[in-house]
């Protein structure tokens, strides 16, 4: 029963740290693309602003790596976002394989608790013979309970790793779009400058 304990309360703890380190208002700020593209249209975006904006969010981190790439051309500030949204998806994963492991392992935990009880309510059996009911009801009792424990341990794990893994995942595709338009702007406005 204490690693099934152990791990209900490490699943409970990542859970949490990751709902709130995944709050879209910290990873993916709504007004932080027009406040760039006031910068932008301001003539206002510096290195000072940049750096700013990479420290303020993952989305700003992948912006940031754009738009110092955005000199070089399209396909460049392309690649700076791609390897920078690869980053930021690799920060938003944390912890999740563990979260996924805890639901893996909980019932496997929790039938070895059974199997391990079986085999001391079969040692009672030996001893004293099969004539205490009590004795094995209650033994048997106690080997299921650990199945119990790791089945519900192993349920919402399952749930919340689930849930998670797709919060993740739109918000690297609203990200993508996000950032994707900004290309698209930056580089309409640089080819209408140049006619």
């Amino acid at each position: 029963m204490l690693p099934i304990i152990l791990c209900s309360v490490i699943a409970l703890a990542i859970t949490v740290e990751r709902y709130w380190t995944l709050r879209v208002s910290k990873v993916r700020p709504k007004d932080q693309l027009p406040q760039v593209w006031s910068w932008i249209k301001k003539h206002e975006l510096d290195s000072e602003k940049i750096k700013q904006l990479k420290q303020s969010s993952l989305f700003g981190y992948v912006l940031s790596a754009g738009l110092t790439s955005s000199r070089y051309g399209r396909d460049a500030m392309k690649d700076a976002i791609q390897e920078a949204g690869d980053h930021a998806a690799h920060e938003m994963e944390k912890f999740l394989s563990t979260l996924g492991t805890i639901a893996a392992i909980s019932p496997l935990l929790g039938l070895l608790g059974t199997v391990l009880g079986m085999v001391d309510v079969f040692t009672d059996i030996m001893i004293q013979g099969t004539g205490n009911t009590a004795v094995l009801a209650g033994g048997i009792s106690k080997a299921l309970i650990t199945t119990a424990a790791g089945l519900s341990v192993a349920i919402p794990s399952v749930i919340f790793h689930r849930a998670l893994s797709r919060k993740i995942d739109e918000l690297l595709v609203l990200m993508e779009q996000d950032s994707a338009k900004l290309v698209e702007a930056i580089h309409a406005e640089n080819s209408g400058q140049k006619k």
